[in-house]
């Protein structure tokens, strides 16, 4: 396996340069696995399936979600293509490299649990600063027009978010100097998990049945849905940092309420 590997990197490597793997290549990775991972999510909603699992009782229409991908296509080709491109020459100047022989196994797994304890940390500060009152209302404000998120929503946000937020996902990588195949590693785990928490359905399989400090689409589902200044769920990933500050107390205290009763407890809230 390591050998296959490790041969695929070689033809990488030797038909592209440095600079179109790591801007040109680790661009159509994220849209590649962003699309793929998020898309299935709007056929869910629209066909109805899997609705047994889905955490809120409402829908997004056609044209909200339309207008999501539009939105999307813009600020991902406007946005993050151009961010990837003008932060080659700081990740090279941090390290950055792409050549073989690969990091190990050990190496890499060691950099990513890094890069996400790391990323929790500033991302819930910088997501809490955005649920200020001039912040939200001119800022964040754009990513909370879907009270009923679905997969796609995760990335959907105004420009200046995108940048300020990824901050948090890009500090661990610059901080270590990784293996490009690291990074892009990385780059995938983090918009699966972030698609997963958008995506508005609560499976017997989510994570979060299986690592209780995992928050997941059932956390996250929680601070949509709720006005801004109530709202609290501010993690990323893992819900360590909620709980220290206490900006969970709302979701637990619902948690406790509803017990094992399923949805209905929920869905009651929803609906008020």
């Amino acid at each position: 396996m390591a050998s296959m590997i490790e041969s695929a990197w070689s033809y990488l490597i030797t038909h592209f340069s440095d600079f179109q793997l790591a801007s040109l290549g680790s661009f159509f990775l994220h849209e590649s696995v962003f699309f793929l991972s998020g898309i299935p999510f709007i056929y869910f909603e629209r066909s109805g399936r899997l609705s047994k699992y889905k955490i809120q009782t409402k829908n997004n229409t056609t044209a909200a979600q339309e207008k999501c991908i539009t939105r999307l296509l813009l600020y991902h080709f406007c946005v993050n293509l151009p961010v990837m491109v003008l932060s080659y020459p700081v990740f090279r100047c941090m390290g950055m490299r792409s050549s073989l022989p690969l990091p190990s196994w050990k190496v890499i797994s060691t950099q990513i649990i890094f890069y996400f304890i790391l990323e929790d940390f500033v991302f819930y500060w910088g997501h809490r600063i955005l649920h200020t009152k001039w912040l939200y209302k001119h800022v964040h404000s754009v990513h909370h027009e879907y009270a009923t998120p679905f997969g796609l929503t995760s990335e959907y946000a105004h420009p200046a978010e995108i940048l300020f937020l990824g901050f948090a996902t890009i500090i661990g990588p610059a901080v270590t100097g990784p293996h490009l195949i690291t990074l892009w590693l990385w780059m995938v785990l983090r918009v699966l998990e972030t698609v997963e928490a958008h995506c508005g359905y609560h499976f017997p399989w989510s994570l979060s049945n299986f690592i209780p400090v995992y928050g997941g689409a059932d956390f996250h589902d929680y601070h949509h849905r709720l006005l801004y200044t109530k709202s609290g769920n501010y993690s990323s990933t893992f819900i360590y940092m909620d709980w220290i500050f206490g900006t969970d107390k709302g979701y637990r205290k619902l948690k406790a309420l509803k017990g094992s009763s399923g949805n209905e407890a929920d869905k009651k809230e929803i609906e008020k």
